[in-house]
């Protein structure tokens, strides 16, 4: 990794890149991090994973357990397999959209954020403004080490291709951007001026930090109370926002980890961490459809 430094003097975050050494170095540090199950049902086994969507260098390599269930299954399924041509043509026509108007002010905050963590200015107009802020949120912890290009997802694509094994999407990048995306310019102010907030809020960085923690020592106590302590569930938009982005889609989820399961397939299923908890709990939805599930770390 390296790091250059602003016209102000300031020193930038550092930028991800892969290696042979790195991925050594990870393999020497190899340990089962994250939140696994086993999944039976059928006369098959295939098991749930737990992901943080952002990593360090050194969790490019997956624990002896992961590992051993990597091997033990024919197929990958993540959120999104952003590799995909479904979802690179879907990226491509969400970049033709029209973008969204917010005031001067409001632009203003979202150029100083994206300028200190030295982002190509070019880039800002490149695409909708509500996932300008998203990109924000998702590459604010590189000072303290964690990248999205170290992420779960990362490690897994990475270990898949080693591995040949075939990679399939649970959910399609159009049904996540609807998720994300405004309806109107009133709705992306509303959106923008949100996600600035939390982003100038030092409490959000050291939110991601317990969170990234309590990931690396799958500690899934922590993670069960998330609301109670991130700061950041208010307010009713709040909480409808949460639960849009978990728990109404741990159903759909659920039903396509099942029907690749019931098609033969033994499938590692990788979703983000929080949709393992609440009351529609990934691991409680797949044993109401039927699966024994066992918590393996």
């Amino acid at each position: 990794m390296s790091a250059g430094a602003q016209p102000g003097g300031e020193v930038c975050p550092p930028t991800a890149s892969y290696s042979q050494e790195l991925f050594a170095r990870a393999a020497e540090k190899a340990a089962d991090r994250g939140f696994l199950w086993r999944i039976q049902r059928d006369g098959r086994t295939s098991y749930l994973y737990g992901t943080m969507h952002v990593g360090k260098a050194e969790w490019m390599s997956p624990g002896p357990r992961l590992h051993r269930a990597m091997g033990a299954v024919d197929t990958l399924a993540l959120e999104v397999d952003m590799s995909s041509p479904e979802a690179q043509a879907q990226l491509q026509a969400v970049s033709s959209r029209p973008l969204r108007e917010i005031p001067k002010a409001l632009h203003k905050r979202l150029e100083q954020l994206w300028a200190a963590e030295c982002l190509p200015m070019a880039q800002l107009g490149s695409g909708p403004v509500e996932l300008q802020t998203m990109t924000l949120m998702a590459l604010m912890g590189r000072r303290q080490g964690y990248d999205p290009s170290y992420s779960s997802e990362a490690m897994l694509m990475l270990a898949a291709q080693t591995g040949r094994l075939p990679v399939v999407s649970l959910e399609s990048v159009s049904l996540q951007l609807n998720l994300l995306l405004a309806a109107n310019d009133a709705e992306a102010i509303e959106t923008v001026a949100y996600a600035l907030q939390q982003l100038e809020k030092p409490q959000t960085r050291a939110m991601q930090a317990k969170l990234t923690k309590a990931w690396e020592e799958s500690d899934l106590a922590v993670l069960a109370s998330y609301q109670a302590w991130c700061d950041c569930v208010h307010t009713e938009r709040e909480r409808a926002d949460l639960k849009k982005l978990l728990d109404d889609r741990n159903p759909g989820l659920a039903e396509g980890i099942e029907r690749l399961h019931a098609n033969g397939q033994r499938v590692l299923a990788a979703v983000g961490a929080l949709h393992m908890t609440g009351p529609q709990a990934l691991p409680k939805l797949l044993a109401g459809r039927g699966f024994t599930v066992e918590r393996l770390y």
